[in-house]
């Protein structure tokens, strides 16, 4: 099954903003969602989402949680409360939490792409979980951002590129990632998503034209680069670049992969 193109423009596009390696993010995406963006629930697309009932449990009110305990939505043990298999009985569980507390409820659910739970949301510089929740049900490029936030957090995204796969494995997934086969899984899903990114035409050399061409471009003049901006990867935006690969320590290819890409911040 062929990765979603929107899911690999929207990690090339906030990974480099974010100064996270596009193919941690897909890769993460592939084996937690398995890079499924959206899926209909009464009508909507809605983001796939996992709720956590211990989580709602130690998250609310003493006022409110012999109520949602009684309403079988919240429990002190983990995996007491069970996730439908469906993604519309796990959006009925989150909006009968939500109707108790719209935070705590926001809180305790894993979100989108990436499944980062919305209690990291202050965290990752959002105003609350449920402003994270939103940023999760508004776009791909919204999931991707909490995505990247996560990864870049602790480094975690550099750590699983520079090929530290079970440390990468044990932050992600916990401390059981090898009865998970966490490791195995996030390395064949590293694997795919290079592929995938590089067949999606992400690196750039000479004879390439267009908008992505003219973001290199005005990356290089923001650092120095005396180059015209025009669209069109000719010799002389090969030589700029080729320069300036040289000079921040960098293959100096001349082509526009994903360590260069990264490093423009593209």
């Amino acid at each position: 099954m062929a990765i979603d193109r929107r899911v690999l423009e929207a990690a090339r596009d906030v990974g480099g903003r974010e100064g996270v390696a596009p193919a941690a993010l897909v890769a993460v995406a592939l084996v937690e969602t398995r890079g499924v963006p959206f899926v209909e629930v009464k009508g909507a697309d809605e983001p796939l989402i996992r709720f956590e009932g211990h989580y709602f449990d130690r998250l609310l009110p003493d006022a409110l949680r012999a109520k949602a305990r009684a309403a079988g939505l919240s429990h002190p043990r983990a995996g007491r409360i069970a996730n439908p298999p469906g993604q519309s009985g796990r959006w009925a569980l989150y909006e009968a939490a939500r109707a108790l507390d719209a935070e705590a409820a926001a809180a305790s659910v894993s979100w989108g792409l990436c499944q980062v739970m919305g209690l990291h949301g202050k965290t990752l510089g959002f105003g609350s979980a449920a402003e994270l929740a939103e940023a999760a049900r508004a776009s791909i490029h919204g999931q991707m951002s909490i995505g990247a936030r996560f990864l870049a957090h602790g480094h975690l995204g550099a750590r699983l590129m520079e090929g530290d796969v079970k440390g990468f494995a044990r932050r992600y997934n916990g401390p059981a990632y090898g009865k998970n086969r966490y490791d195995e899984k996030i390395a064949a899903a590293l694997k795919r998503a290079k592929n995938a990114l590089a067949q999606a035409g992400d690196d750039l050399s000479i004879g390439d034209e267009g908008d992505a061409v003219l973001r290199l471009q005005m990356a290089l003049r923001n650092v120095g680069s005396p180059i015209v901006l025009d669209g069109i990867f000719g010799p002389r935006t090969h030589e700029a670049l080729t320069v300036w690969q040289t000079a921040a320590g960098l293959a100096p290819s001349g082509i526009a992969d994903e360590a260069t890409r990264l490093r423009l911040r593209l």
